[in-house]
């Protein structure tokens, strides 16, 4: 049997996960990676079923990686592999518990400063003032890659959160160190936030971890290749056979 895998959903994961599985389903993104558990945690602050609990975080990965050590510690027995998107991916890079096996962690955060450009901040902006269907879908189809069309329940689901929360956000960055366990980072090609270039850098810097570029994905990964994200998990848990 594969490793439990402990998932990292923040407001974007939610989307591509949580609206296409039911409660005993297994979320898309780790489907195909043979036989496991897989526990998908809502980190406090995001849209969800998490707690309000993150205002006390102050934005620091340090609080969010004691966390996810917490989450592991109640919902594991033995070893795991903590796979991550966007903020979540942050979290899953700063997360240091003795049962993490592995870490994949996809269009993170954490690893640089994120590129905002005109386009996508004033389409963020009216993401936020004009909660509505076109408003969600123009920032969804900035967030995707050329051509990609956002499904109808993404849409749906940036609509609620934009009407009824605000998602927590961190500029903080994951402290330089080198990871004593196998980690696999990926982002895609056309991903608005981390132009390919910066974040291989800030990896190499942070984690001393090279990056997989995703051609045909921007950054939602997770929705766009779901089975990519799959191999992702499975050929990381390849290195220990």
């Amino acid at each position: 049997m594969a490793l439990p895998i402990t998932l990292m959903q923040d407001a974007a994961g939610d989307l591509d996960l949580s609206n296409r599985c039911g409660p005993r389903q297994d979320p898309p993104v780790v489907r195909g990676t043979v036989d496991c558990m897989v526990v998908a945690a809502d980190i406090p602050g995001q849209p969800g079923m998490s707690s309000d609990e993150a205002g006390t975080a102050g934005g620091r990965l340090t609080w969010y990686g004691s966390w996810l050590g917490e989450v592991i510690e109640k919902t594991t027995a033995g070893p795991v592999v903590v796979l991550g998107h966007s903020f979540g991916g942050a979290v899953t890079l700063a997360a240091d518990h003795p049962r993490i096996r592995g870490k994949v962690a996809v269009s993170p955060g954490g690893l640089c400063r994120l590129r905002i450009t005109p386009r996508v901040l004033l389409a963020f902006l009216a993401w936020l003032v004009r909660p509505r269907a076109d408003s969600s879908r123009r920032l969804l189809r900035i967030l995707s890659a050329p051509g990609q069309e956002p499904r109808a329940e993404l849409v749906e689901w940036m609509t609620l959160v934009a009407r009824y929360a605000r998602p927590v956000s961190s500029d903080d960055l994951v402290p330089a160190a080198a990871h004593t366990m196998p980690v696999v980072v990926a982002s895609g090609h056309h991903d608005v936030f981390l132009p390919p270039e910066r974040l291989r850098a800030g990896a190499r810097q942070r984690i001393h971890a090279d990056a997989d570029i995703v051609p045909a994905a921007g950054h939602l990964v997770t929705d766009e290749h779901p089975d990519l994200i799959a191999a992702l998990v499975a050929r990381l848990e390849d290195q220990w056979r």
